[in-house]
């Protein structure tokens, strides 16, 4: 069975990069050692980044967001 998926490209790049990470660090820092270390392996990969970005969260036909989420990264506008 062939599945597309629609930013495999993008994620595939991710992945690696965090597997680079954690092959390097190992366990045991704290989170923002490997945000860090994961935003320069992702810059090396040519990935456009955002970090700590906000965003609404919204439920159903609700007009008004039931609250927020800080996204650690938001990778080439389209990954989460």
């Amino acid at each position: 069975m062939t599945e597309i998926l629609k930013y495999k490209d993008i994620t595939a790049k991710v992945i690696g990069s965090a597997f680079e990470v954690h092959k390097f660090l190992g366990n045991g820092f704290q989170e923002v050692i490997y945000q860090r270390a994961l935003a320069w392996e992702m810059s090396l990969v040519d990935l456009t980044f955002n970090r700590e970005i906000e965003h609404d969260i919204y439920y159903k036909e609700l007009s008004e967001p039931i609250g927020r989420r800080r996204a650690d990264f938001v990778v080439d506008d389209s990954v989460l």
